[in-house]
């Protein structure tokens, strides 16, 4: 599995308007509505979904990444995921307490948590590389963020 296969590229935000935790969430939510990956009518739903996830426990893992999810909303009929950008950073409730600057939001239909699994397991991977991180950070277009995604699943196969 490759990043490429489930990132929507039209969907990434290189600069989130969000200020805030929920506000981030809905912004990729509705990117991906914009860019036909969801429904946009279903955006709301899936909007709560993942805001109800954060609640669970954050997904804010440290080093200014968060990676909200949601794999158990019947709304979502295929894989897709997308990146926000905040050249401000966000309170994440992150588990540093630090400001979350990248959020990768990763939604997945309830029919496949193995598939969501290897998703999440490609992802963290990446973004456990502090490189990947800092480019992905200092990336102020869509394309810059696409080009890192290919390189991505380039080492991936090297």
């Amino acid at each position: 599995m490759k990043l490429s296969d489930f990132f929507v590229v039209e969907s990434i935000i290189p600069e989130l308007n969000a200020q805030d935790r929920n506000g981030a969430i809905q912004e990729l939510v509705q990117s991906l509505g914009a860019a036909g990956a969801v429904e946009a009518a279903d955006a709301d739903v899936i909007v709560k979904a993942a805001v109800a996830r954060e609640r669970a426990g954050s997904t804010g893992f440290g080093k200014g990444v968060a990676v909200p999810h949601v794999d158990k909303c019947d709304r979502i009929r295929k894989m897709v995921a997308t990146i926000g950008r905040s050249s401000r950073g966000i309170d994440f409730d992150a588990l540093d307490r630090a400001p979350v600057y990248i959020v990768v939001l990763l939604l997945s239909p309830p029919n496949d948590p193995d598939a969501h699994l290897a998703a999440m397991e490609r992802i963290f991977r990446h973004l456990q590389r502090d490189n990947f991180r800092k480019f992905l950070r200092q990336a102020e277009t869509r394309e810059a963020i696409q080009e890192l995604i290919a390189e991505a699943d380039e080492m991936q196969d090297g």
